[in-house]
């Protein structure tokens, strides 16, 4: 997996590339978040529109994140899931914990 990160106003955007799973995606996801926060962050926005695979793992990482990002007073929103993504998350009812856009411009308004 290959995170690119920028900001846009106070949010930063993190581009996800490849596949989240077991092993190296998992771990790279939790690394980027957890730089992010270090960094002063409290506003992230994931760009899923590069994943093309995601596992059980990953989706793990995700939530684990979003609880992360809660915890330490911030907010962890999605952008462009995959269908296969937004598919999992519906069949799970994760669907319901993220806040999840299709526009980044939206999303950055709803911080």
């Amino acid at each position: 997996m290959k995170a690119t990160t920028r900001t846009v106003e106070n949010i930063t955007i993190i581009k996800l590339d490849g596949k989240i799973t077991i092993g190296a995606g998992d771990v790279q996801l939790r690394q980027v978040i957890g730089d992010a926060l270090n960094g002063g962050t409290t506003n992230i926005l994931l760009d899923l529109s590069g994943v093309t695979t995601i596992d059980s793992s990953g989706i793990g990482e995700l939530v684990g994140s979003y609880t992360t990002v809660t915890n330490r007073g911030g907010k962890l929103k999605l952008l462009h899931l995959p269908a296969k993504l937004n598919e999992l998350l519906h069949v799970t009812q994760l669907i319901t914990v993220f806040e999840v856009y299709e526009n980044e411009a939206e999303a950055i308004k709803s911080f």
